[in-house]
Order: structure tokens, then C-alpha cells, then sequence
């Protein structure tokens, strides 16, 4: 049974799915949601989802942000990469992105409850345990990528790198 990080062959480990978190940062806050439908149901995250076929993941963080709280993101980089190996053979890999501004004002949908949140009060209880391995580095813009073991909801294992 997977326990640990040095359990996986990352060199041949392929992803089941593609997927994308987007976190819009104004002034001193960050836009998060409680996440309502899907994976992580209860959870408070950022928005985002699955890349559709012959979509970039840029793409899909846009769609998924407008989809779930009725905002476009603006001026974006690419802000990590997350690794998601789960004990049931899942195998999720997340490209993370950042912007610094957007259109509209986010509202509540059947997806996901919109709410700006202190970047000095992040909710880290209420989100996925590997969240607070690496958030601090998308707070300070610095690239990051981690890798995970998880038990269904629960983290088994990381490693997370940054770029100095």
C-alpha cells in the first residue's frame, strides 16, 4: 500500500485527470470558495476543475472560474504544480494559477460560495491538508510543485520544491 512519497515511480506516474485551481489575489485578500459539488465537497479551495480535451489549462481556469463564481481573471501566471497520488489508484495532477485582478463581482452559483479571505487568514482547517504546504509560496509568488499520498481526505505523505 502507498505510504510514502518514495512509494511512487514519478518518472513513469501518469495522471487520471488534468486539472486547474485559479486564486485571484486584490489588495491584501484572495478569493477562495466553499466548494459545494465534486471532489473536495465541503471544502474550501479555489476555483477550478478538469481540463476538457484540446482545452490549455489557462483556458480551463478561466471557464472554471467564470463557471463557478461569475468573475474572469486577470493578469494570470502559472503559479505551481500539484502531484495527487491516492491510496485507490487515483492519480490527479493540478496546475495552479494566480491572478491579480478581475471583471465582475463573484457570486454564489450550484457550484461553489464565493468570499474574499485576509491573505493572514487563510482558513487552512477547512481546506485540503496539503494546502498549507504551499499556499505560503503562492502568497509570495514564488513557483512551486509538491507531490502527495493521500487516504481519501487525508495527506499521507508530501514533498513540496520552489523556485528561489
Amino acid at each position: 500500500m502507498l505510504k510514502t512519497i518514495t512509494d511512487v515511480d514519478w518518472e513513469k506516474w501518469k495522471p487520471d485527470i488534468k486539472a486547474t485551481l485559479m486564486f485571484i489575489f486584490k489588495n491584501d485578500k484572495v478569493l477562495l470558495i466553499h466548494k459545494k459539488t465534486g471532489l473536495g465537497i465541503g471544502k474550501i479551495n479555489g476555483p477550478g476543475g478538469k481540463i476538457e480535451i484540446n482545452e490549455s489549462s489557462l483556458e480551463c481556469s478561466i471557464r472554471e472560474t467564470q463557471e463557478e463564481v461569475c468573475v474572469t481573471p486577470e493578469v494570470i501566471s502559472k503559479s505551481g504544480e500539484l502531484y495527487f497520488q491516492f491510496t485507490d489508484e487515483l492519480k490527479i495532477h493540478c496546475i495552479v494559477y494566480r491572478a491579480e485582478n478581475l471583471i465582475g463581482i463573484p457570486k454564489e452559483t450550484r457550484e461553489a460560495k464565493p468570499f474574499w479571505c485576509s491573505i493572514n487568514k487563510i482558513p487552512y482547517d477547512q481546506m485540503w491538508e496539503d494546502d498549507v504546504t504551499w499556499f505560503k509560496y503562492l502568497i509570495k509568488k514564488k513557483y512551486f510543485s509538491g507531490k502527495y499520498i493521500f487516504k481519501k481526505d487525508q495527506m499521507l505523505d508530501s514533498k513540496v520544491d520552489f523556485k528561489k
